[in-house]
């Protein structure tokens, strides 16, 4: 503990924990303020290389955060208060940590003194958040923040990378701490090296294969590991599917590019998977919606060998049966792999035959719906740049844009794995602000965008150029959808009465347009275009069509009594 009354140049614990955040790089915050914090709030100023964006509900607050890291690969960064502020914060570090993405959140906490006897808001955070983030821990000793700060970036970007929740006690920011106590840099724990025996074990296997694929992205994926990695799949011919909603790994108009998995995949995609007898996994987890519940492939997945490449030993052969485990970075994976030379394999034609399926299945039909969303999506792909960023969060609505549009920049597709309602317009607005010179595109069902909505204040406050759209079909459509199916004709606790949202946005500072055909969709993307600032579309859309596989309300009420 320091003796905040000993004669010396000093200060605050507060100010010594914006110094280490500003010193790791950190240049932006995301925060709701609080009184647990104050001291924080205060030493911000004094940093004018941060920039602070104050957002309207804590869960907003993480969503941010988390876009920011996976924008970046560096930690997102976010303040929260105790008890109500963390706990709505939760989601985002959720996410954070079944998306692999780093970031940090601090809590500000009751004082040291009041723990233990259910103070105001109290909650044991570090009980709390540990199984949902990488390290959750609170700084007691203020001399302790550059050892803590530090840990936590190494922690946060290490391995696989994720989450970490510091608590901070409301006394322990306001002691004074000696001047010269120096911020500290992290230090990175490097994966293990590629392994030059394993990689020739690769390529002997991808030698012997008949039928390969790759399935890629995830955890530390980034620029580097997509050009390289596409560069060898294209000179083999290996066909490279993405993992779920991983859909910017490699670029669309590769010549391999075999489309994505995870909910309402090209069935023709998950047959190749299906009957592959090499599956070559880099970076992702194989997680629950990429396999299809762990079916695609199976646990064991006889008849197939399975190569896992992950920058976390703890994830390789913890759920799956592994034939051959590669722990390295994926960058550095692909980048060897592509400088491999093995005279051994003549190439595939799998890459090219899997990639005219995949255009087949993601190129729009004619439609007779008043508005036809696979249109809509062509249409914004016409008038947006290739390197425009899509956010989205969860509900049957992303179909559309997981199947007809084309993620042709990396970074250039913010989703949540696990499925996160409310996360598009923060993360959006994330975007935006990270890149200001690029059109981001805001993605939101009626139920999910009334989730975080209320970010629109938040866009509008710190002038991000962003283009919502709302697509509105009045229900809570992805659990409609399993009603259907489940309970046909038993309507129960989906429904939705919305308000308009073209005049929310308005009310909010934003432009907004309510558009219920095709042509006037298109015609609203085009004065969004033309337009900067906040804008929202409001889409109105037909139930009745529930899915971009096709499903009708109607055709899941046949096939369930059919079947019952």
């Amino acid at each position: 503990m320091i003796d905040s009354t000993r004669p010396m140049t000093t200060r605050s614990a507060a100010a010594l924990l914006v110094d280490c955040l500003a010193v790791q790089g950190c240049d932006r915050i995301f925060t709701v303020p609080g009184e647990s914090f104050l001291s924080v709030l205060d030493a911000l100023p004094d940093r004018p290389d941060i920039d602070v964006v104050t957002c309207r509900q804590e869960g907003g607050v993480a969503f941010m955060a988390c876009a920011d890291g996976a924008l970046t690969g560096r930690p997102g960064v976010a303040f929260v208060t105790r008890g109500p502020g963390a706990t709505n914060a939760s989601i985002g570090v959720h996410v954070a940590h079944q998306d692999s993405q780093p970031m940090i959140l601090f809590v500000g906490d009751a004082d040291r003194g009041m723990q233990g006897r259910e103070g105001f808001q109290e909650v044991d955070f570090p009980a709390f958040f540990g199984p949902i983030c990488k390290w959750a821990a609170r700084i007691d000793d203020p001399a302790r923040i550059p050892e803590y700060v530090a840990r936590a970036y190494s922690v946060a970007i290490s391995g696989r990378p994720g989450p970490v929740v510091l608590a901070l006690p409301e006394d322990m920011l306001v002691e004074q701490v000696p001047a010269s106590l120096a911020p500290r840099p992290y230090a990175l724990r490097p994966a293990q090296a590629v392994c030059p025996d394993a990689l020739a074990a690769l390529f002997d296997l991808i030698a012997d294969a008949a039928s390969p694929i790759a399935i890629v992205g995830g955890a530390g994926w980034n620029a580097k590991a997509r050009e390289h990695f596409q560069a060898f799949a294209e000179r083999i011919g290996l066909p490279v599917a993405t993992a779920f909603r991983r859909q910017d790994a490699i670029a669309p108009s590769s010549p391999v590019y075999a489309g994505s998995l995870g909910y309402g995949p090209n069935p023709k995609l998950v047959e190749r998977v299906r009957n592959a007898d090499l599956i070559i996994a880099v970076g992702a987890r194989l997680g629950e919606a990429t396999t299809e519940g762990y079916t695609l492939p199976t646990l064991e997945h006889p008849g197939q060998l399975l190569v896992h490449v992950h920058p976390d030993p703890e994830e390789l052969g913890r759920v799956y049966r592994t034939d051959l485990a590669l722990c390295c970075s994926v960058d550095e994976f692909a980048e060897c792999a592509g400088l491999w030379e093995d005279e051994a394999i003549i190439g595939f034609d799998a890459g090219a035959e899997a990639h005219a399926e995949w255009e087949e299945w993601a190129t729009a039909r004619p439609s007779d719906a008043a508005i036809d969303l696979a249109a809509c999506v062509a249409a914004m792909r016409e008038a947006l740049p290739d390197d425009t960023i899509v956010a989205n969060g969860a509900g049957n609505f992303a179909g559309w844009w997981h199947r007809y549009w084309r993620y042709d920049a990396f970074p250039g597709q913010l989703a949540p794995t696990c499925g996160a309602m409310g996360y598009g317009v923060p993360a959006g607005i994330a975007a935006a602000l990270r890149f200001p010179d690029r059109t981001v595109v805001a993605v939101a069902g009626d139920g999910d965008f009334l989730m975080n909505g209320q970010e629109l204040a938040t866009a509008v406050q710190h002038g991000a150029n962003l283009i919502v759209v709302v697509v509105d079909n009045g229900a809570y459509g992805t659990i409609r959808m399993h009603q259907e199916r489940e309970y046909p004709g038993r309507v129960s606790a989906t429904q939705l009465a919305n308000p308009d949202f073209a005049k929310l946005a308005e009310a909010y500072g934003a432009w907004g347009s309510r558009v219920e055909t095709t042509e006037g969709f298109i015609a609203a993307i085009g004065e969004a275009k033309a337009r900067s600032g906040v804008r929202l579309i409001h889409a109105l859309t037909d139930l009745e069509r529930i899915a971009a596989s096709g499903a009708t309300i109607s055709g899941l009420r046949a096939r369930a009594r059919a079947t019952a």
